[in-house]
């Protein structure tokens, strides 16, 4: 069932197949990349379900709808952004073949978009009565990168984080975040002919990630800018791992 849901400031789409009454065990907050609507990864939940169908009474999926539409950039549809993009200067990388690092990157935006998420989760939590240990984010590109900057600053680890397609942002401060974090299981996947976001920054943020000690299941594939398979089928798994703990 799924179901259309403001929480805190953020529009959502709610999945799930719970019975009348019954609360989640677990909860799954998927942010979207830049430019997609609000819909796009929801399909995902009925993969996940397939690949683990212990998934299907125990977990609430919520893709939450980034606050900005693309109409502000001059595009039409239902396309939305967590924060701006210059997309011509991108588009001119990718043509020219130059390396878009990163890792200085602070945008403005992101502490807003940063407030809303992380107002989402104590919504979530009141709802369901779950810590933030029974909570998972993640995202696709940009909604992967909020999702990384969320989970290295709440209170408590969530129950996992999921990158896919990412790449690391305002370094300094992750990495000095993230050697503070504690224990956090994360999923990671990255395509190595990425043109948008290149392979060389996600191992950067892999990196990142395995020095401050984190549990790392990092799934390199030969592919674009996309998520593969098995990233999806990793996820199924982890999130089972997670219901048994």
């Amino acid at each position: 069932m799924e179901r259309l849901e403001q929480l805190g400031e953020l529009t959502c789409r709610v999945v799930q197949q719970l019975d009348d009454g019954q609360k989640p065990e677990l909860v799954v907050i998927l942010c979207h990349g830049f430019g997609a609507p609000g819909t796009d990864l929801v399909p995902l939940t009925s993969q996940l379900m397939k690949c683990q169908p212990r998934l299907i009474k125990s977990t609430q999926f919520i893709f939450p709808e980034a606050p900005i539409s693309m109409e502000e950039f001059g595009f039409y549809g239902e396309g939305r952004a967590w924060w701006p993009l210059d997309v011509e200067k991108i588009n001119a990388a990718i043509a020219n073949g130059e390396f878009r690092d990163e890792r200085l990157n602070n945008p403005p935006e992101l502490a807003e978009a940063r407030r809303m998420m992380i107002k989402l989760i104590d919504r979530v939590k009141i709802k369901t009565g779950l810590p933030t240990s029974r909570i998972v984010l993640g995202g696709f590109s940009q909604g992967s990168m909020l999702s990384t900057d969320v989970s290295l600053r709440l209170d408590e680890a969530p129950g996992a984080l999921c990158v896919w397609s990412g790449t690391i942002l305002c370094e300094k401060q992750w990495r000095e975040l993230a050697s503070k974090r504690g224990p956090m299981k994360v999923l990671q996947s990255h395509g190595t002919i990425d043109q948008i976001l290149p392979f060389k920054a996600a191992t950067r943020l892999h990196d990142l990630f395995t020095e401050a000690g984190f549990d790392v299941d990092f799934i390199e594939f030969e592919g674009v800018h996309t998520i593969p398979t098995e990233s999806i089928t990793n996820l199924a798994e982890l999130l089972v791992s997670l219901l048994d703990d």
